[in-house]
């Protein structure tokens, strides 16, 4: 098992959720729920989930029947300021803050070598602090703070979260990479984002 919080991964401290075809406020209230259940630290899901999130923001709404509303990582729902951790041997790829309502706010991308070749990984709605001292390339062992969860102020909108996120090929992206795609574009991503919950070992 792969750490990527701060906080133990158990089955009732960690709970699975659906949040598909919410809207904002639905996920909100949904979340809510989590939190009043006993033992409950951390929801989670949301790898190919539809969702309705996406509406009020206009980059996810390019043209009539192209709306981008299709989830391509793990949503991790815990209180801001949790630590992430890196959970495999890495490098750091880019970083950047993507300060529009709706995006990533402050993202990291690691690079980790395999057999198999090179794999990448997002940790999307980060806090500000969490960009000061990187340097592309450098090296982070198994474990290493990475970054800490940002406040909804600054993580693009959303209730306090880690987007987590696998990419076999980020191609030319750099301190981002697409975290929602369309209907049309699903077989293409599905393929470049696998599902991470196998990779953490759940």
């Amino acid at each position: 098992m792969r750490p990527i919080l701060d906080i133990p991964y158990s089955p009732g401290a960690y709970r699975p959720i659906d949040l598909t075809g919410l809207t904002d406020a639905g996920c909100r209230e949904a979340l809510a729920g989590y939190w009043d259940m006993p033992g409950v630290r951390v929801a989670y899901g949301g790898y190919m989930e539809r969702r309705g999130l996406y509406d009020g923001f206009s980059h996810f709404q390019p043209a009539p029947g192209q709306e981008r509303n299709i989830h391509l990582g793990l949503d991790l729902w815990a209180p801001a300021g949790t630590p992430v951790l890196v959970p495999e041997a890495a490098t750091v790829h880019s970083w950047g803050h993507r300060k529009a309502p709706g995006d990533y706010g402050p993202v990291i991308l690691l690079r980790h070598e395999s057999a198999q070749g090179p794999l990448y990984t997002l940790y999307g709605h980060l806090s500000p602090e969490s960009l000061k001292g990187l340097v592309p390339g450098k090296v982070l062992p198994q474990g290493a703070l990475l970054a800490t969860l940002g406040q909804e102020s600054v993580n693009g909108g959303y209730a306090p979260h880690l987007h987590f996120q696998l990419i076999r090929d980020p191609g030319d992206y750099r301190g981002d990479y697409p975290g929602v795609c369309s209907l049309q574009e699903v077989d293409f991503y599905r393929e470049n984002c696998p599902d991470p919950l196998p990779f953490l070992g759940w």
